[in-house]
């Protein structure tokens, strides 16, 4: 009878845990909601136009605030955002408060919070997540109304690219994470979110999760209404792994460290040099591979910048020409790059004649890159959107300025082959910096004739009368009937800097 007793009470306890179990597992699937947004994205062929509405879904999870934690690239664009609770036929209007593109993750607020205010807010685990450990994915993946939960592995963390400009922390899973999982929570056994969903492989059943202690830096970052971006040392590094190369420069047998071999800032007074060996960042040593301990982890020591850097700089042991210094790195939020990322603005542009200029980005160059057919083009004939595509601007306000592959026609191109994909390199003698630039000289011309240089080898020459390049402008508006010549930043300069 006692021997009974226990096994009853054994089984009734399996019951309790199983009980609780099941409303654990409630509690954060009332906090998951569906995201449906009408997305207009860029359209870099006919810059005066955005895409075509595009209707897509991801998920989002509750926080603290009654908002609404997802993927940037789930939101961005989006003209109309609704969301939706778990088993509910309700779809609540909602805005963007808050994106790091650079880190993939965005806040969105509903129009009236008080609507989820009766959803609990999920917490964030704050230490890194140990590998090995169990992990579930929370998420509505396309093809179906219920919310969906997979089951997966922690079998990697590293520090890697999350978005353009970003780096920060990712999880690397084995559990099914499928379009419309994005923005999804993966919680750990403790019931804590461990991370955010935000890519999958190309391989089966490996998925990736933005690390939750990145998650929460964003939050603390963007508390001021402003997101700042994490810090970073931006310049190009080679191991120092080779014997001869080591040898070269005399580095003690015993020292790891990374060779810079670029540098992105080319300001005299920038402290890091090529040839330059970065042994350790703060305390913390640099092996030869350019990685650190991070715990269990060995991590690129990029990881650390964020953590150490005090007013814009982080601490860097550098060996230099036989001997070690101590010196402080700038470690801005984003890189210099002559093309840099539109992050949820649109491409500028001006039409003038029978051509568009347009300002190149970064999406712009990885959208034709991605066509090996214009990759081998532009690379035939030396065009900069291939040969300087990791180039740090010799100035400020230098940019591409190229001419998108949708053209007009019009009688005044007889006998010239259109340049698409051309970067221009001057007008009438006068080297173009960047579009604004390109609009002033423009505006100023007096001469008889318009002739423009191109960057790219084996590129004509184009030749105008002025006057009757400028007359076609308003039939070439009017018989593709764009609505503006260019875009809102060029209004002042084209009108003799006087607004309208």
């Amino acid at each position: 009878m006692h021997r009974l007793s226990i096994c009853c009470l054994f089984l009734l306890h399996g019951i309790n845990l199983h009980a609780a179990d099941d409303a654990g597992v409630a509690d954060i699937k009332a906090s998951v909601v569906k995201l449906s947004i009408t997305q207009r994205n860029p359209d870099f062929n006919r810059p005066w136009n955005k895409s075509n509405p595009s209707e897509v879904s991801g998920t989002g999870f509750v926080i603290a605030g009654n908002r609404i934690l997802t993927n940037a690239h789930v939101v961005r664009y989006g003209s109309q955002i609704y969301v939706q609770p778990d088993r509910s036929d309700e779809k609540f209007e909602a805005t963007v408060e808050g994106i790091a593109y650079g880190l993939d993750l965005a806040l969105v607020k509903l129009d009236n919070p008080d609507a989820i205010a009766a959803l609990k807010p999920l917490a964030f685990e704050e230490s890194i997540t140990p590998l090995r450990s169990e992990v579930n994915v929370y998420g509505y993946p396309v093809g179906g109304d219920q919310i969906s939960i997979t089951k997966g592995i922690v079998s990697r963390i590293e520090n890697a690219s999350l978005g353009p400009n970003g780096f920060g922390l990712r999880a690397q899973i084995d559990a099914a994470i499928n379009p419309g999982n994005s923005g999804g929570p993966a919680i750990g056994s403790d019931g804590k979110v461990v991370g955010v969903a935000f890519s999958v492989a190309k391989a089966n059943n490996i998925g990736y999760i933005i690390h939750a202690t990145e998650v929460l830096a964003f939050l603390k970052d963007i508390e001021d209404g402003k997101y700042d971006g994490k810090a970073n040392i931006w310049d190009s590094f080679q191991t120092v792994e080779n014997p001869a190369l080591r040898a070269k420069l005399k580095l003690p047998k015993n020292d790891g460290g990374v060779m810079v071999n670029m540098i992105r800032d080319p300001s005299n007074d920038y402290p890091l040099r090529i040839g330059d060996v970065v042994t350790k960042i703060g305390p913390h040593p640099i092996d030869s591979q350019g990685n650190v301990k991070v715990n269990e982890l060995t991590l690129s020591f990029n990881y650390y910048c964020s953590l150490l850097i005090r007013e814009g700089k982080v601490p860097l042991t550098v060996w230099r020409d036989g001997q070690e210094m101590v010196i402080d790195c700038p470690a801005p939020s984003k890189a210099r790059t002559v093309l840099p990322f539109l992050e949820g603005t649109y491409p500028r542009y001006f039409i003038l004649g029978p051509l568009t200029f347009e300002a190149a980005t970064g999406e712009f160059a990885i959208g034709i890159l991605n066509d090996s057919r214009w990759t081998m083009a532009l690379a035939a004939r030396k065009s900069p959107l291939v040969s300087q595509l990791q180039s740090t601007p010799a100035s400020d306000d230098e940019e591409f300025v190229i001419i998108p592959p949708v053209t007009f026609s019009h009688r005044i191109m007889k006998g010239y082959r259109v340049p698409i994909l051309s970067t221009v390199h001057s007008i009438n003698g006068t080297k173009i910096r960047n579009l604004r630039h390109l609009v002033e000289v423009f505006r100023d011309c007096k001469d008889e004739f318009i002739e423009i240089l191109f960057e790219d080898k084996g590129v004509e020459k184009l030749v105008f009368l002025r006057k009757e390049f400028l007359a076609s402008t308003e039939d070439i508006l009017t018989d593709n009937n764009i609505r503006k010549q260019f875009s809102d930043d060029l209004e002042d300069i084209w009108n003799d800097g006087k607004p309208k």
